[in-house]
């Protein structure tokens, strides 16, 4: 018996969002990372997102330490991206004096 060695492609696809996604989950490659990134293993983060094959999450990790930079710029792109988001959702929706709103708004129909 030999061994056939053949080159993988991880487990990855851009979603229509411009979301990194792992194989067909909706998982994002950020997820995966982030939590890498903060000491768990693959193990424990294949616990975290059942969905996930361990061997994906192993091909996923494998893939960012031989991408670091490339995987750095995209997690940048998409923490801005995130923040320009959560920037206009502030200023469309504005979170100052909406607790007295929202408790004048349940007396009043109290009330009635």
């Amino acid at each position: 018996m030999s061994l056939v060695i053949e080159a993988e492609s991880p487990p990855l696809r851009m979603s229509e969002g411009g979301v990194v996604r792992v194989g067909g989950t909706r998982v994002s490659l950020d997820s995966i990372i982030i939590a890498f990134q903060q000491g768990d293993s693959p193990e424990s983060i294949a616990e975290q997102f059942p969905a996930v094959p361990l061997a994906d999450v192993f091909a996923v990790v494998s893939y960012y330490l031989r991408h670091r930079a490339e995987v750095e710029a995209y997690l940048v792109e998409r923490e801005q991206a995130e923040e320009a988001v959560r920037k206009k959702c502030a200023e469309r929706f504005p979170q100052e004096g909406l607790r007295e709103k929202l408790l004048a708004r349940r007396n009043s129909q109290s009330q009635s």
